[in-house]
């Protein structure tokens, strides 16, 4: 058997004011074994006491505290400094599955060729718990079809199991700093348009959904930032009234799945 060399990874978190979570996420990131590992958290000036969490782990993790002018501004620092070959960010409210470095960093090792992976990622709510499974099982479906204009229509791609070659992110550039909302989906579509990303339908990481998450309080203007974004990369009539009509249809089945339930708040009163 040929023992092949694991590559570097570089994780970055942009954090702020995650202080009830973030030592979980870390958590989730060291506890990987992964042997080439650079840990960043890039946090914007919390005030709620992330920072003594972030003095707990002493030498285990590099991590700078100072205004930022918002997420994307955050992870942009952080891979300016990033030194790995294979590089990723994981929100400070979110988790890597245990083994996620290690597939990721075989599957790079074993497939020269391939620019950027991505995997399944589970829904948990404030307490770690599953949830929203069908809505997991609905992205699983199109992540295997994995093909740009599905992308155009609906983001399939999860970004906390997603990750980059190094050279990928040379050539497309750094974060969309102007977007608050969804500037994971305008980078996959700036990705795709240079690389066709690569599957690995295996669990690599969970998104948490809590009342103070973006996900959570603000799930209808993502969806709104979301077609903003796609209309960016297609002029299609056809595709952009598929988004459209898509958008329209997660939000009726949202409040159709949630309706008597204490997470519907998370999509109906985002309007406001």
């Amino acid at each position: 058997m040929i023992k092949r060399s694991l590559p570097r990874i570089t994780i970055i978190t942009p954090s702020f004011n995650q202080g009830g979570f973030i030592g979980q996420t870390i958590e989730s990131v060291l506890n990987q074994g992964y042997p080439n590992l650079e840990y960043i958290v890039m946090d914007g000036g919390s005030t709620d006491g992330t920072l003594d969490v972030l003095r707990s782990y002493g030498n285990w993790i590099t991590w700078f505290s100072e205004k930022d002018h918002g997420q994307s501004h955050a992870i942009n620092k952080g891979l300016r400094m990033a030194t790995g070959e294979v590089i990723a960010y994981l929100n400070s409210d979110d988790l890597y599955e245990p083994g996620a470095l290690l597939k990721v960093g075989d599957f790079f090792s074993a497939n020269p060729e391939a620019a950027w992976l991505t995997g399944r990622c589970r829904i948990v709510d404030q307490e770690g718990r599953e949830i929203r499974k069908s809505i997991t099982a609905y992205k699983n479906f199109w992540l295997r079809l994995n093909n740009y204009k599905v992308l155009l229509v609906l983001n399939y791609i999860s970004q906390p199991a997603t990750f980059w070659r190094r050279n990928v992110i040379e050539i497309v550039g750094d974060f969309d700093e102007t977007l608050r909302y969804a500037m994971d989906y305008d980078y996959s579509l700036r990705v795709g348009r240079h690389f066709k990303p690569w599957m690995v339908h295996k669990y690599l990481a969970s998104f948490r959904v809590h009342p103070a998450s973006k996900a959570g309080s603000y799930a209808y203007a993502q969806f709104i930032s979301d077609l903003e974004i796609a209309n960016r990369y297609t002029a299609s009539p056809l595709l952009r009234g598929l988004h459209v009509a898509h958008n329209a249809l997660i939000v009726a089945v949202y409040r159709l799945l949630f309706a008597r339930r204490e997470d519907s708040v998370y999509l109906i009163t985002s309007k406001t």
